[in-house]
């Protein structure tokens, strides 16, 4: 049974997911598809009654192949029995928050190629540090102003900055660091979130936190790596959407226990669009 649009889940899944809640979305209607990114057209100035300038179309395509990521709880019929306490939608919302999580580590953070398994996809790490090398830079220690700004100028003289489109995500451990960081004039980068429509900015762009965005070699609900923080133009954060949140109980208990089956998963491909329109700040030891 799909999850409706608005439901408590999928808002869990996108209150805990950078990706879920910001990346370009795609309705896949197969299992694989192919999807166009375009590059920069030209454009001229054109004399009075002169042709038109021809310009190839810089057309190639991106790879999208889903994953199913799923989980299955055993109930005991005792507590769906007490009306007190709904006991599926908690599961539900627990299922989703950690869906979220390694969610956006196998976006984000996993080290390897894409090896449809326990690598799903190849993450805007991994992307970046075999296509656009010099976009990847380390702290070597805490963060600092200088390495914040040093990781915004890689988008900006990437070629694929779009003010509209920039979103920072870091991982949730480097808010402290970031509460400390002020301009020359002592005023914060950083500014918490107010409201549900004013989010957390960083340089005044919008910030989202998220528990996935640390380096893991492999797909991981709570990686133990080194934090990231990403700045992203979002349009290059291609997720393909096969079938949305779904969850299903099952009401026939094993014959030997009185314990119903919730299963839940999600079908989901992605995608980085150009290596190039993300900085990555990787945070290591000194």
């Amino acid at each position: 049974m799909p999850e409706e649009f608005g439901s408590e889940v999928i808002a869990a899944a996108e209150q805990n997911s950078a990706v879920e809640a910001y990346g370009r979305k795609v309705k896949m209607n197969t299992n694989t598809a192919k999807v166009p990114r375009i590059g920069e057209s030209v454009v001229s100035v054109i004399g009075k009654s002169q042709p038109y300038p021809e310009d190839p179309a810089n057309l190639d395509q991106v790879l999208l192949d889903t994953i199913k990521f799923g989980g299955q709880n055993v109930l005991a019929e005792e507590d769906l029995a007490d009306s007190n306490v709904n006991i599926i939608a908690a599961l539900q919302k627990s299922w989703a928050t950690g869906y979220a999580k390694t969610f956006d580590n196998a976006c984000l953070g996993t080290t390897a190629v894409s090896n449809g398994g326990n690598v799903p996809f190849t993450s805007v790490y991994k992307e970046v540090s075999t296509s656009a090398a010099a976009h990847k830079i380390a702290t070597a220690g805490p963060v600092t102003y200088d390495k914040v700004s040093q990781t915004f100028g890689k988008v900006e003289q990437g070629g694929y900055f779009s003010d509209s489109d920039m979103l920072v995500i870091a991982h949730t451990s480097l808010k402290e660091s970031l509460r400390g960081l002020v301009d020359g004039n002592g005023r914060p980068l950083f500014i918490e979130q107010v409201s549900a429509t004013q989010p957390a900015t960083l340089f005044g762009y919008a910030l989202r936190c998220s528990d996935g965005s640390k380096t893991s070699a492999k797909n991981e609900q709570n990686p133990t790596g080194n934090p990231l923080l990403i700045v992203a133009n979002r349009q290059h954060l291609i997720v393909g959407v096969r079938e949305e949140i779904e969850s299903r109980l099952s009401i026939e208990a094993g014959w030997n226990t009185d314990e119903p089956h919730l299963k839940m998963r999600a079908r989901r491909a992605f995608a980085v669009g150009r290596a190039k329109a993300f900085g990555v700040l990787e945070v290591t030891g000194a």
